[in-house]
């Protein structure tokens, strides 16, 4: 009994000294604060107003532990605790994914939430923006998001996506509504536009305010093989057939399971960086299913190339930039100020394209943003009140 009691004595104490040196780090919240972010109840990561993060990780054992975040480590100090702490530099406003790096192996925070982007679930962190308003939960009413699993016959796999509602949806059940078909980037899927991109609260907000028309929006995966691709890759690897899976399979589906206005003139597509590329080329392809087209960091020529075939963009649907004008209702793009290479450079030559075809568009850019989430949530909230009017 005694041994026992000396043993509870002791993990009391180290206990009490790691709840003391969190104590410690709390004087700072005056400058730093808890991230949106954050796991219920935790304490780190921070951030404070000049962008930079705070993170904290018990590991007593550990002999280098680093923050990666932006592109850049971080070194990260040990107390006698065994309490290690990091601060990085100043990062841009919005959403930023991160690792820890401990004893050369990257571990996601176990502070933070958890989101799937660069090809994994990790760690996540909101830097806070001045105008995050427009994608705050607020006081308004809110839509619903379902998710939805269905089996494609066309890649034999079961798939999932998730359909967002406006609230107004489930007021007159003899409503109906257009859609938007909002698409992902590479290494992220169909969770990110409501996990990191927040569209359902940037409609929420949109809409309570009379800024843009209640619709439904609807993300699917991108990434959509061939059967033979999954079943003997070095047959069919990396054969995309998407543009199938959502003309033939989900706009079917949606129609059918939700009281939606059918026809193209109350359909909108688009995407985000590689999602832009997918759904230009789909829109381009099939004139006849969305009047409305949006490209956020991204064109048809993503990730680049200098010289645009107009032909090749129009995919023989369209004999003149007129007559694309004719069909489609808005063509839209966005770009954040700070995109690194090569961004600037393939939406630069796609504009001069269209600037030489006469195809009227719309452009947009998001200040001191770089290719990430804060761009493309201005970008949705931007291109959302053109539609259907």
């Amino acid at each position: 009994m005694k041994a026992k009691n000396i043993i509870f004595l002791f993990a009391g104490c180290l206990f009490s000294q790691v709840c003391l040196a969190q104590t410690e780090l709390k004087s700072d919240l005056k400058a730093f604060r808890p991230a949106e972010s954050n796991q219920p109840g935790k304490l780190f990561p921070q951030v404070n107003d000049e962008g930079k993060v705070r993170v904290s990780l018990y590991a007593p054992q550990a002999a280098k532990v680093q923050l990666d975040l932006g592109g850049k480590k971080y070194e990260m100090t040990k107390n006698e605790e065994g309490l290690w702490t990091g601060e990085s530099a100043p990062q841009d406003e919005g959403f930023h994914y991160y690792q820890l790096n401990v004893d050369g192996a990257s571990i996601p925070d176990p502070n933070s939430r958890y989101f799937y982007g660069a090809g994994r679930l990790g760690s996540g962190i909101e830097v806070p923006a001045y105008d995050e308003a427009f994608y705050a939960l607020q006081k308004v009413p809110h839509g619903m998001v379902s998710e939805n699993i269905y089996y494609s016959n066309l890649t034999q796999t079961w798939r999932r996506c998730f359909i967002y509602t406006p609230a107004s949806y489930y007021e007159n059940k003899n409503s109906r509504f257009p859609v938007l078909y909002l698409q992902h980037g590479s290494f992220e899927d169909e969770t990110g536009w409501v996990n990191q991109g927040k569209a359902n609260l940037i409609l929420d907000n949109l809409i309570a305010q009379n800024k843009a028309k209640p619709m439904i929006i609807v993300t699917d995966n991108g990434y959509a093989l061939k059967p033979e691709a999954t079943e003997a890759p070095e047959k069919g690897q990396g054969i995309s057939i998407f543009e199938d899976v959502l003309i033939k399979e989900v706009i079917p589906m949606i129609d059918k399971r939700f009281r939606t206005l059918a026809d193209r003139e109350h359909k909108a597509i688009a995407g985000l960086s590689m999602g832009a590329n997918q759904t230009m080329r789909i829109v381009m392809k099939n004139p006849d299913k969305f009047a409305y087209y949006g490209g956020f960091s991204g064109t048809s020529n993503y990730p680049n190339t200098d010289v645009i075939d107009p032909d090749v963009f129009m995919e023989g649907k369209f004999k003149s930039g007129t007559e694309l004008n004719k069909k489609l209702k808005l063509l839209w793009l966005g770009l954040g100020t700070k995109e690194p290479a090569p961004f600037p450079k393939s939406v630069g030559a796609f504009r001069a394209m269209l600037d030489k075809q006469g195809v009227r568009y719309t452009y947009y850019e998001s200040p001191k943003t770089a290719h990430e989430w804060l761009t493309w949530r201005r970008s949705l909230q931007n291109f959302a009140p053109l539609l259907f009017r």
